[in-house]
């Protein structure tokens, strides 16, 4: 992977709109570290148009930053992740990534295999490290970054989470970031995907990221997903099923009629040029 060293952060900061404290007070702080987190987050939208064309997306510095930064695309989790370590190291921070169990939607953490990228921050000065992640597809995913500490609830940008240890066979501490769903009749607590610290390499991942794009039973490989966070709403393309769920609660569904349909919302609602005669529709 190319050295963070020719990581153009004034280029990042300006695509995304989160100088943090300002260009002449960059520290590698814990306010700096919410800032570029929230404003990553809204800024570049969630999509896979590569892995739906069996392609696995280059995880190299100059293409990530051609690509998320310069052209009208997003990107998934290895892409994201990846863009926003160099970030924050080109910021100061020191960057591990890990590897998680996305458990959304399984009771049993065993049936899914480590293939979500997620980020273990060290802001100089704290005693603890953050997770931070902005690459998680889902509307129970961060905004903000949360301190590594059990059982304490963390409200970011309207979301609420927390992290918990979870009782596994291996000797390692298993974490588990949970999201507060609520509803009309009360709310819980529902994990997101779960996770060790155990430092994963960019040679790792290029593995990773090639199976999710171009493995056919991988769910990115079979559906067009992209998602956009603004602070009113979060947006959600999942197939031809469009989900707005808005921050008061209230949630709006439709289905689009065709790709027609399906192209101009791209590119009006998440600023997202298909490739021309891609398939977006199975």
């Amino acid at each position: 992977m190319s050295d963070s060293g020719a990581f153009d952060l004034d280029e990042y900061l300006a695509h995304i709109g989160g100088e943090g404290p300002g260009e002449g007070a960059r520290r590698p702080d814990a306010e700096t570290l919410r800032a570029v987190h929230l404003a990553h987050a809204r800024g570049i939208p969630f999509e896979n148009l590569d892995a739906l064309r069996r392609t696995a997306p280059s995880l190299e510095l100059p293409d990530l930053t051609a690509k998320l930064l310069r052209t009208p695309r997003g990107g998934y989790c290895y892409e994201q992740n990846t863009l926003l370590a160099a970030a924050l190291r080109a910021l100061g921070f020191g960057v591990t990534l890990l590897t998680a169990r996305v458990t959304v939607g399984t009771d049993r953490i065993e049936s899914r295999p480590r293939t979500h990228m997620t980020l273990l921050v060290e802001v100089p000065g704290e005693p603890r490290p953050y997770l931070a992640d902005v690459g998680f597809g889902a509307i129970g995913a961060l905004l903000e970054p949360v301190p590594l500490m059990a059982r304490e609830e963390f409200e970011g940008a309207g979301r609420r989470h927390r992290l918990v240890q979870v009782p596994h066979r291996g000797p390692l501490e298993l974490w588990a970031l949970e999201a507060y769903t609520g509803g009309s009749d009360g709310g819980s607590w529902q994990a997101q995907y779960v996770f060790t610290l155990d430092p994963f390499e960019h040679v790792d991942f290029e593995v990773i990221n090639w199976h999710i794009a171009t493995n056919p039973r991988s769910p990115f490989t079979q559906r067009l997903y992209v998602q956009r966070v603004t602070p009113e709403r979060h947006v959600l393309l999942h197939g031809r099923v469009l989900t707005e769920t808005w921050a008061d609660g209230r949630v709006h569904k439709r289905e689009l009629a065709d790709e027609g349909e399906v192209r101009l919302l791209l590119e009006g609602e998440f600023g997202i040029e298909a490739p021309d005669g891609m398939k977006l529709l199975s």
